[in-house]
């Protein structure tokens, strides 16, 4: 009775972790282990939070720490401030405009760094207030406030540096 009533709570956030882990890993298969590993985690939990905003910083925050766990079991940088490589899964030919839009984005997405690509992932792709993401990242709503403008800032100019470029019409002169 006890696990199911925790289960109730923490149910329906899969999605949005999944999504979280995807974009810190870029692995589909390594971030459904992580997303299982954290609820594993807060079902074996002590004290759960009660409010549900609380209940979603809290897994996401056992999400970011999973990933730090793995990143030293394999001996990664923890906050690497590096661009990301580009997945092989980004690379995703396809010719109609929403292929290409995705394709774009994400391929900008890798090219940002670790902590971009993590407050861009909380607030963007997760959905979560700044005061989520920043019970989650244990950061002032400022900080990520900040973050997030110069993340997002970031992202479009990679987009705006992106590979794909409109094609000239005949008669028009060349590309500026």
């Amino acid at each position: 009775m006890f696990k199911r009533r925790r289960w109730a709570r923490i149910k329906g956030h899969e999605d949005r972790l999944y999504g979280f882990a995807f974009a810190l890993t870029h692995d589909a298969i390594l971030a459904e282990d992580l997303v299982q590993e954290t609820l594993t985690r807060a079902l074996g939990a002590v004290r759960v939070p009660q409010d549900a905003p609380a209940v979603r910083a809290w897994l996401f925050r056992i999400l970011r720490n999973a990933v730090i766990d793995l990143k030293r079991r394999r001996q990664e940088p923890l906050l690497d401030d590096r661009p990301g490589d580009l997945p092989p899964s980004a690379v995703d030919w396809g010719f109609a405009d929403r292929v290409i839009n995705q394709v774009t984005v994400r391929t900008a997405f890798v090219r940002l760094t670790h902590t971009q690509q993590e407050v861009i992932a909380l607030v963007d792709v997760a959905g979560m207030t700044y005061a989520e993401a920043a019970s989650t990242l244990d950061i002032p709503v400022g900080t990520v406030m900040s973050r997030l403008s110069r993340a997002r800032t970031a992202l479009a100019g990679e987009i705006e540096r992106g590979n794909v470029r409109p094609l000239r019409r005949q008669g028009q002169g060349p590309r500026p």
